[in-house]
């Protein structure tokens, strides 16, 4: 099950990477998000999972899928998104990828030489906790972050918008 997940979660991104259109973009992110999720619960975290399905799946994809709803950029941006993908822009990241891969294949046949990670059992409310006492700076500041792009989303979509009505 954890391979079958891990194909959807890459075949996933590799398509939402390479989506014209935003809208099915984001649905194949959706779609990426659910089988991470899936590999979380399959390696003993469902709090993970859950935590995966809801601010991820949930409330950051619904967030942009509103932003894109919101600028309607219509065929334009799809000409305009044609001309970015063009096989050429695909050496470099097919390069690091690579060796992304290559280091992850690595560790598997290393293990005997590499570090053990020493973990513990954190509780939900725990995490809840910290994340509302020690962290809460840098949850508000990821809350204005989001905040602060939508708004941006929202001129700069505004002034797209304007010119076109002036053609």
């Amino acid at each position: 099950m954890f391979y079958i997940a891990a194909a959807i979660a890459v075949s996933s991104s590799i398509l939402a990477v390479t989506r014209k259109n935003a809208s099915h973009a984001l649905l194949y992110l959706v779609l990426t998000l659910l089988a991470l999720a899936t590999i979380f619960f399959l390696l003993g975290a469902p709090f993970a999972a859950a935590l995966e399905i809801v601010i991820y799946a949930g409330a950051i994809v619904v967030l942009f899928l509103f932003v894109v709803m919101m600028l309607n950029l219509g065929r334009a941006s799809v000409a305009r998104e044609s001309q970015w993908l063009r096989p050429g822009m695909w050496v470099l990241p097919a390069i690091m990828s690579g060796v992304l891969f290559g280091v992850f294949g690595l560790s598997f046949l290393g293990t005997e030489n590499a570090a053990q990670i020493e973990g513990v059992m954190v509780p939900p409310k725990q995490v809840g906790e910290s994340l509302f006492t020690t962290y809460l700076l840098g949850v508000e500041l990821a809350g204005v972050l989001l905040l602060g792009a939508l708004v941006g989303a929202y001129h700069l979509g505004r002034r797209y918008l304007d010119e076109r009505r002036e053609e």
